[in-house]
């Protein structure tokens, strides 16, 4: 998860927000363990604060002149010969730190249907720090998706460029994130300044990332597993680990921290939900990086993961850090379908604001265009954004949890039930129709995500009116029959 701006923020806030604005949680899910064959990368983007809106956009393809490129945090590289298109979802004050808004996107689809999310924050342990210090102007979560997304044609041609450019910029930020197209799933790790790992998802399996790095286990000669150069002599040379195995190489104690109850209780959590019949102990100090799902994980199954906290758990009473947090900005799932056309075989599942209190809302690939609602706004509120539309569902029913929050997510499951169904048809019928004319098919799926866009923005407001007026009438003072006539009749 992002640090703020300091342009924006004095010191002062940024100090006490330094220990809360690392957080975010993820999951991805191999083709073999989902239960439409799709490959999903997942995350919920959390902050230190509430109020921080995002904007849907897309990046048009284009050809750059020979030069400098000079991203957000100051990291300076060759400027590619051209940019593929790509979406992105960056921050509502990117302007101010970047000319052309690119700063914090979080996650995309390109045109070839690599995606990225990026990235889940994770601390370094201070012995890898000492030995490579991080760089203030490298590779940090900022600029990662704007940086990767518009130069690959595939997932592992983007972990091998970023890999490339961490070891020749260094990085600023120990981070986890997400790489993947249609074929394959990478977890990618950023240890140090200058050292990091990548693992392929195994097709029949999960990986649950909180916010600290995962890999262990790992043989860094397979062909599964890429790494910076010379990491092995790194680690040998610094001690950063007892006994260091090649075979089964424990990045993860090796350059982070490991056993931090703020992660392990998420790690277990998620594998609970998605293997519970492994009946894992709680508060291990690592959790295995992959596992196989007792039921093949659907989208629905994704999102209850990312929604969930510890009540009814072994951890309901001392739990640390849910996946649910109401710092939470938005979340997302993206699918990656190889059944379908190249143009559509990439669909995000985008909500804003708390995902339990939210929707998730299917936005194909072909679409490049936005309601204006969801490029509007700031860290004030305002009726015209939609972020804050679907924010304020969660702030509203701070007044009374009790009864407004199984209602918000009651109405909106039973919302995204609906839209699973739809999509599934849909996608026959874009199927159908792509083969006889592609473009209809194009326009069609771009027509029904900007509406259901729309549409669920109109659902967000109407609740939010009702929400408004039952709380103004659960203020009202009870008066007795003599009062209240005396009122009304002044």
């Amino acid at each position: 998860m992002k640090k703020m701006s300091v342009t924006l923020l004095s010191a002062a806030i940024l100090s006490a927000l330094s220990l809360s604005a690392n957080a975010c949680t993820g999951l991805i899910v191999g083709k073999g363990a989902s239960a439409d064959g799709s490959i999903m990368i997942a995350r919920n983007e959390d902050f230190g604060i509430n109020n921080w809106n995002k904007y849907l956009t897309y990046r048009p393809a284009q050809e750059n002149e020979a030069g400098d490129w000079t991203l957000g945090n100051g990291l300076v590289v060759p400027m590619p010969a051209k940019f593929y298109g790509y979406s992105a979802i960056p921050d509502w004050d990117a302007n101010t730190v970047d000319g052309q808004g690119k700063f914090y996107e979080e996650r995309g689809i390109n045109e070839y249907n690599v995606a990225i999310s990026a990235t889940t924050s994770a601390e370094v342990n201070d012995k890898a720090q000492a030995a490579d210090p991080l760089i203030d102007d490298g590779i940090i979560e900022a600029v990662i998706p704007t940086l990767i997304l518009p130069q690959v044609k595939t997932a592992k041609e983007g972990v091998e460029l970023l890999g490339k450019y961490i070891e020749q910029y260094g990085a600023g930020e120990g981070n986890s994130l997400y790489i993947a197209d249609v074929n394959e799933a990478w977890l990618v790790e950023i240890g140090s300044g200058h050292h990091w790992i990548a693992v392929k998802v195994p097709d029949d399996s999960y990986a649950m990332i909180a916010n600290g790095l995962r890999v262990h286990g790992v043989d860094l000669a397979s062909q599964d597993v890429l790494h910076s150069t010379g990491l092995m002599a790194f680690v040998e040379k610094n001690e950063l680990l007892d006994k260091p195995d090649t075979t089964s190489f424990n990045f993860a104690k090796a350059f982070g921290v490991t056993g931090d109850v703020y992660n392990i209780d998420r790690e277990w959590l998620g594998q609970s939900m998605l293997s519970a019949s492994s009946e894992q102990p709680t508060r291990q100090d690592q959790y295995p990086l992959f596992m196989q799902p007792d039921q093949k994980i659907s989208v629905q199954d994704v999102a209850n993961v990312l929604g969930a906290t510890y009540k009814g758990t072994q951890l309901e009473e001392n739990g640390e850090r849910p996946m649910r947090v109401e710092r939470q900005l938005e979340s997302h799932i993206i699918q990656l379908r190889k059944d379908m056309p190249q143009e559509l075989q990439g669909l995000i599942w985008q909500s804003f604001g708390v995902l339990p209190e939210s929707v998730l809302v299917p936005l194909y690939s072909s679409l490049q265009d936005y309601p204006t609602p969801y490029q509007t706004g700031s860290d004030t509120y305002s009726d015209q954004s939609a972020y804050w539309q679907f924010r304020s569902l969660t702030a509203l029913a701070a007044a009374a949890p009790d009864k407004y929050l199984p209602m918000l997510k009651a109405t909106w499951d039973k919302e995204e039930t609906k839209l699973y169904k739809q999509v599934s048809s849909l996608d026959m019928t874009l199927k159908s129709l792509y083969q006889s004319d592609k473009q209809a098919a194009l326009n069609m799926a771009s027509d029904y995500s900007y509406g259901q866009l729309q549409r669920t923005l109109s659902m967000a407001t109407e609740i939010r009116y009702k929400m408004m007026t039952d709380l103004t009438k659960s203020t009202e003072k009870k008066y007795s029959e003599e009062e209240f006539k005396k009122i009304m009749s002044l």
